[in-house]
């Protein structure tokens, strides 16, 4: 059952494929020293507790911590997503292990659309990043970060 004390194993055992995989896991340990994983995880925990249960435990700005990386590329998006999808398959039951995924795909699709949009592609830069700003708690870009993480 997807719930606060599902949570924080299910982020661990996620996080502990992600750093193994031979695609992000070097982009995680290029941002991401050993020992700063602890408190990172506390961090994961905490936006994931405020996106999935409204706790409001989560006070940062997701996207300009990815932005700041600067080597992103939607590849490693999709990975995520791929491991994210995997994993929760792994330890939910599927209709939670679906919603799980749903809602980690929209919040990719923000991240992307900050990250990637490309004005001359089509579209409005603008509106892109205000649909995202409306999506899973992740501010809009160039939104102000309030977090230590």
């Amino acid at each position: 059952m997807l719930d606060e004390h599902s949570l924080a194993p299910f982020l661990a055992d996620f996080y502990a494929r992600v750093r193994r995989d031979p695609l992000i896991g070097p982009v995680f340990a290029a941002a991401i020293p050993d020992g700063d994983w602890p408190r990172h995880m506390a961090t994961i925990e905490a936006f994931w507790s405020s996106v999935l249960f409204k706790t409001g435990r989560y006070k940062g700005n997701p996207f300009g911590k990815h932005q700041a990386l600067g080597v992103l590329q939607p590849e490693h998006f999709a990975r995520w997503l791929e491991l994210f999808r995997e994993t929760a398959a792994a330890r939910f039951d599927p209709e939670e292990a679906a919603a799980l995924h749903e809602r980690a795909e929209r919040i990719g699709d923000s991240l992307r659309a900050g990250l990637f949009f490309r004005p001359d592609a089509g579209g409005s830069a603008a509106a892109v990043r205000a649909e995202a700003a409306g999506r899973d708690g992740v501010p809009a870009p160039g939104a102000r970060d309030r977090s230590s993480a």
